[in-house]
């Protein structure tokens, strides 16, 4: 079934291509169904190759989804072009009185920036609060699920010694949580992120259950105990070649980056990876919109 995004969004004619089905806000066809109304706060750089990452999963669902995209404040980006944020993005104050039935908030480059030091923390805080009162279900990822622990829970940020980039194993820890329904025993994901989440820190300070962990990337999947926010530490929704490009970015900058775990072939970064997370992450997606979203347990 489709996800609703407004006219002209780059995502319609890439995701078209890939034969997702994608309807955009001026077809009458959409007016008369029962949509889902899901708020994505864009928090990546290259925002238009989120969108199409985020579009791509949540378009795997028999439900029907109508999507805003939010902007966190006015600043000029350095990766979008501004009249994109201007033409498909609202602002807080446009949303502020709504409910949603979902809000994903994705990562950010920010692990190494302390709190206090985001210009925009304070309309984090705010929004975070909000969304406890006006959504039904939120998903934060990456850095996201850093940020919301030490609002919502007050739990400091720790900083990994070096970084977590690859793609690894996780463990299934609880199968009987419809979060993790049909989840395979053992599945892969990406993870680019400085960020750690010590399991005994959560366990102490936190109602969080822990539902899928890696013997090398730690915790990966959390629920609440209401089950209204879920907690993503890596990035399912990466493309194939995501951490490739952060890759020879980074090299082309001269800092040396750390070759990913587990992903170039033969780790030769000369080699185009496969992917091999794309089920787990649309597996994940569908779950969330049916049985936190719509159906809310």
């Amino acid at each position: 079934m489709p996800v609703r995004v407004l006219d002209e969004l780059p995502a319609v004619k890439l995701l078209h291509n890939e034969d997702v089905f994608i309807m955009q806000k001026s077809q009458d066809a959409f007016k008369e169904l029962r949509s889902l109304k899901v708020l994505i706060l864009n928090l990546m750089p290259k925002k238009i190759e989120t969108e199409n990452q985020f579009l791509r999963l949540l378009s795997n669902s028999p439900l029907h989804i109508d999507i805003q995209l939010l902007r966190i404040d006015d600043r000029v980006p350095k990766n979008t072009p501004v009249e994109h944020l201007n033409s498909f993005y609202c602002n807080f104050v446009d949303i502020q009185y709504q409910k949603f039935d979902g809000l994903i908030v994705t990562g950010a480059p920010l692990g190494l920036i302390d709190f206090s030091d985001i210009t925009f923390w304070p309309q984090i805080e705010q929004l975070f609060l909000w969304a406890k009162e006006h959504v039904t279900s939120i998903l934060f990822f990456c850095w996201a699920v850093q940020a919301a622990l030490k609002v919502l829970y007050n739990v400091p940020k720790f900083i990994r010694k070096n970084k977590l980039v690859g793609v690894y194993q996780h463990n299934i820890i609880n199968s009987r949580i419809l979060l993790t329904k049909g989840f395979d025993e053992i599945f892969s994901v990406p993870h680019s992120r400085y960020s750690d989440f010590p399991k005994d820190l959560i366990y102490q300070n936190t109602d969080l259950k822990i539902l899928a962990e890696s013997d090398e990337a730690g915790v990966y999947l959390l629920i609440s105990r209401d089950k209204r926010l879920i907690f993503v530490t890596g990035h399912p929704e990466y493309d194939a070649l995501t951490l490739s490009r952060e890759y020879h970015r980074d090299l082309g900058l001269g800092l040396s980056p750390t070759l990913p775990d587990h992903y170039f072939p033969q780790d030769n970064p000369d080699l185009i990876p496969k992917i091999i997370w794309r089920s787990h992450a649309y597996l994940l997606f569908s779950n969330w919109l049916n049985y936190y979203v719509h159906q809310v347990p």
